[in-house]
């Protein structure tokens, strides 16, 4: 599956308002323009939340924060 190089902001982008890249990857935590799918194996790899979350979340935290994945 080909990720493009861009998605215009607008109701269709399934990154939602805000996306935090995680280093150099293609692995992002983002909110999404269908909320019905968090929790789903649906994506490859993010972390998606709901717009009102990551939104709060993307105010708190500075760029080369780490992150830490737990189970």
């Amino acid at each position: 599956m080909g990720v493009p190089p861009m998605v215009p902001p607008g109701p269709q982008n399934p990154l939602g308002p805000r996306a935090l890249y995680l280093g150099d990857t293609l692995y992002r935590i983002h909110g999404t323009n269908g909320p019905g799918s968090i929790g789903g194996a649906v994506s490859h790899g993010c972390f998606r939340m709901h717009n009102a979350h990551i939104m709060q979340l993307y105010d708190k935290v500075h760029i080369e924060a780490g992150v830490y994945v737990v189970p």
